[in-house]
């Protein structure tokens, strides 16, 4: 990294060999197409919607809870690997993603859709990096120039017009434009690269569960599996279970607590001493390990009874019930959550892979008739569920740990790299790092 002298322009200081430019002078933004919503289906047939909803804060796509059409395709709105696309309209009602950027992913099988609401960047002159001009479109600064001249109180909208408005700095070689770009690309690959570890971990610790505990394929004590090797079953109510298991409520697997939001109107409460854990932290996670609030000690003296250990499973049972995480510190939890903090006997991964298993029964339970969904702390903690004896439990629980133990530490490393990434993102798109030049 070099240093260099700065000039006052604008927009503010920028190295002086930078110059200042819109967005408006590099490309223009296409319109999405109207797909009808008489074709859209949730089954995946290769052919994906993309809405604003899909985008992810920080950039990329969500991967879940995709929409698909079965409409004849109109090729001029089939998306090519690595097209740079801006939401124009930000479904949360709080601008978070509103005109913010995300690249369609390297080839596959599936045909990502121009879908209406989102905008297409065409490029036009070659003295840009497209790369870099994705950046800039993950910048807070622009980000914030785009919300605060939103249309919309109920849903915020913006414009091509808008977007081409936005000024900023940028090298006038596009080599050193190329190389910022890539410093940041490469931390957003590792990153992506450590989810998708994630999640083939997860799989992992789910095949075998369902090994031991589905097929009933345990070891058993000659070390071969236990039913396909002559294991004695007997009867109960959940079905066919080997002689030595038995079937318990959730209740006698451990303590269970419902959890409850301090009063919010003193602010005291509130404040950065331990993770407050609400449904929307819970997405997409085997463990929570950040909140978007935390309480103050005195917040947490509200509710001493209500605290949570490490390792506590965590299930939303209100709104969006059946969501299923650890904890991995001292927590809490408002009431949309019953919490599970497992005896000393019962392992906690099998009980948080016992209720992923047992998310759609959560979710059937939840229906009561009304428009919310409400599973009673009550009715949750007399789920039935199989449970193995003590020896076969310490043995899961010593084979699955490494597992666990290596997706938590991905976890964390993931935060790092996005902590990183989302630090040097401004420092390196207003020229106050610079990379060598080529």
């Amino acid at each position: 990294m070099i240093k260099q002298k700065f000039k006052q322009t604008e927009i503010g200081l920028i190295p002086e060999d930078w110059e200042v430019r819109k967005i408006g002078e590099f490309v223009d933004i296409k319109h999405g197409y109207a797909f009808k919503g008489e074709f859209f289906t949730d089954i995946p047939n290769g052919n994906i919607l993309l809405t604003p909803g899909n985008f992810k804060i920080g950039g990329g796509f969500k991967k879940d809870k995709l929409k698909y059409t079965k409409e004849e395709l109109p090729t001029d709105y089939v998306l090519k690997e690595d097209d740079i696309l801006v939401t124009m309209t930000d479904l949360s009602k709080e601008g978070d993603t509103l005109g913010y950027s995300a690249k369609v992913p390297s080839a596959t099988e599936e045909k990502y859709l121009h879908n209406q609401r989102i905008g297409l960047l065409k490029f036009k002159l070659k003295e840009i990096s497209p790369n870099f001009i994705y950046w800039i479109l993950r910048t807070k600064k622009y980000n914030f120039f785009i919300v605060g001249s939103a249309t919309g109180s109920t849903v915020k909208h913006t414009s091509p017009d808008r977007i081409k408005q936005f000024t900023f700095g940028m090298p006038k070689k596009v080599t050193e434009q190329c190389s910022i770009a890539k410093i940041l690309s490469d931390l957003d690959s590792k990153i992506e690269l450590n989810e998708q570890m994630n999640k083939t971990l997860e799989q992992i610790g789910q095949a075998i569960f369902k090994h031991w505990f589905i097929d009933f394929e345990f070891p058993n004590k000659q070390g071969k599996p236990y039913k396909s090797n002559g294991g004695e079953m007997v009867d109960s109510e959940l079905g066919e279970i080997p002689k030595t298991w038995h079937t318990y409520k959730i209740r006698d697997c451990g303590k269970v607590v419902c959890g409850k939001t301090p009063p919010t109107h003193d602010k005291n409460n509130y404040g950065s001493d331990y993770p407050f854990i609400t449904i929307p932290d819970m997405h997409n996670q085997v463990f929570v390990t950040s909140t978007e609030r935390k309480l103050s000690k005195q917040g947490a003296d509200t509710q001493r009874k209500k605290e949570l250990p490490s390792l506590t499973i965590c299930v939303s049972c209100i709104a969006t019930p059946g969501i299923v995480v650890l904890t991995t510190e001292p927590s809490y939890t408002n009431q949309q959550i019953n919490s599970v903090v497992c005896n000393s006997d019962i392992s906690p991964y099998f009980i948080y892979l016992t209720m992923k298993l047992k998310s759609e029964e959560v979710k059937l339970m939840g229906l009561g008739g009304t428009a919310t969904l409400n599973l009673n702390t009550g009715d949750f903690e007399r789920i039935k569920i199989i449970t193995p004896d003590k020896k076969c439990m310490e043995t899961f629980h010593q084979n699955i740990k490494p597992v666990f133990d290596k997706i938590l530490n991905t976890r964390r490393e993931i935060m790092t790299l996005s902590e990183i990434r989302d630090s040097l993102l401004p420092k390196l798109m207003s020229g106050k790092i610079r990379v060598p030049k080529k």
